[in-house]
């Protein structure tokens, strides 16, 4: 087997027994990090620390996965409560989730689609410091849909 000492320094081929000495020695484990490999590669370390250092690398990976959050408007809806929700969005983008803007429209407001994409238009005005506009908006029967999301940084 190939074997790797606490430094990383390459130790060559050499026998099973010897690597696990060279390890009890060194008061260390001999972790076996490359099983496919031809000849299999085993590394002399802390096995405890080892295993820890693993545990955290897919935590890590695992830590966050872009959600998608929405926020819900009217094309009614009061400038007070816009910016309430753009705070809301803010928070949103700041934790790496995509916000979907919705206008629902409800009976008559059909007739007034140019007050929902002013509202539209508003929000993503707002929100433009902190994301950048994925998919334009779009109607899509009684709503009208537009996703943003976080600005890299």
């Amino acid at each position: 087997m190939r074997v790797i000492d606490e430094e990383g320094e390459q130790l060559g081929i050499i026998p099973t027994e010897e690597a696990l000495s060279r390890a009890r020695t060194a008061g260390l484990d001999l972790v076996e990090v490359a099983p496919m490999a031809n000849p299999p590669v085993c590394r002399i370390m802390d096995y405890g620390k080892y295993k820890y250092q693993q545990n955290k690398k897919q935590h890590k990976s695992h830590s966050h996965h872009a959600k998608t959050k929405e926020i819900r408007l009217r094309p009614k809806t009061g400038d007070h409560d816009i910016e309430f929700k753009v705070k809301q969005a803010i928070t949103f983008l700041k934790h790496k989730d995509k916000v979907q803007v919705s206008i629902q429209f409800r009976g008559r407001e059909m007739a007034h689609v140019d007050e929902g994409q002013r509202v539209m238009n508003q929000v993503i005005e707002l929100l433009e410091e902190y994301g950048k506009v994925e998919s334009t908006p779009k109607q899509m029967g009684r709503r009208m849909m537009c996703t943003i999301a976080p600005k890299a940084s």
